[in-house]
């Protein structure tokens, strides 16, 4: 297994289903060009790719702890959790790749969506407090990422994200973590990051929406 195939994999979730159907081909056969030592890591990855990712994280967890030095295996750990809604320890599991990893975009993305992801669920056990602390743990993936990669527009749409969910949490009067300072600043941020975006591609026109949107917002704190 190469860092190549696995920075494919996570371009894979972007794209349509047709697409996905070619792109995830294509990654079997590579994959199988390049099998892991590990048995436990080709039933993962054989799992993954056929789409079954509970059992892509059962298989992948057995090969741990051996290969847990592996950053490779504990990105498709990550990628397997994610993909199966288990946010918490996919933010986990991305940030033992970073250790490994710095320079690794892919997985700064990966636990900065699923940060942002458990602060906007319906959990009622997390209070306003601990949601601003995975907004802002969210927000600085973001950033860390685009410092290794400076052209990816997801990277500031999905920052933008961030910010304008902190602006939503920060500036909804009555809680006790209102701020209608910190959340004028998010609302700003976030218009900033989708007119990054529209650098790319300037005909976005869901991305127009969410600038006005973030202006509304902004423009009616009280």
């Amino acid at each position: 297994m190469n860092l190549k195939f696995v920075c494919n994999l996570g371009k894979a979730v972007k794209i349509g289903i047709a697409t996905a159907v070619l792109a995830i081909t294509t990654l079997t056969v590579q994959a199988q060009q390049q099998e892991h030592r590990n048995p436990n890591v080709r039933l993962g990855q054989k799992a993954l790719l056929a789409g079954d990712f509970k059992s892509a994280v059962v298989h992948l967890e057995k090969a741990l702890p051996a290969e847990s030095g592996d950053a490779d295996v504990l990105y498709l750990l990550g990628y397997s959790q994610f993909q199966s809604g288990n946010f918490q320890d996919a933010a986990k599991s991305f940030e033992k790749v970073i250790a490994l990893d710095a320079k690794n975009a892919n997985a700064y993305y990966y636990k900065a969506k699923a940060s942002n992801t458990l602060a906007v669920s319906g959990d009622t056990k997390l209070s306003d407090g601990q949601r601003e602390q995975l907004l802002q743990s969210s927000i600085a993936d973001y950033t860390k990422a685009i410092l290794v990669n400076a052209n990816d527009a997801k990277l500031y749409q999905n920052r933008a994200v961030a910010y304008r969910d902190l602006g939503i949490l920060k500036g909804t009067k009555g809680k006790s973590s209102y701020n209608k300072t910190v959340a004028a600043d998010a609302y700003n941020k976030a218009i900033m990051d989708y007119e990054k975006v529209l650098t790319y591609d300037a005909a976005r026109k869901d991305i127009r929406t969410e600038i006005k949107k973030a202006g509304v917002y902004r423009d009616n704190l009280k």
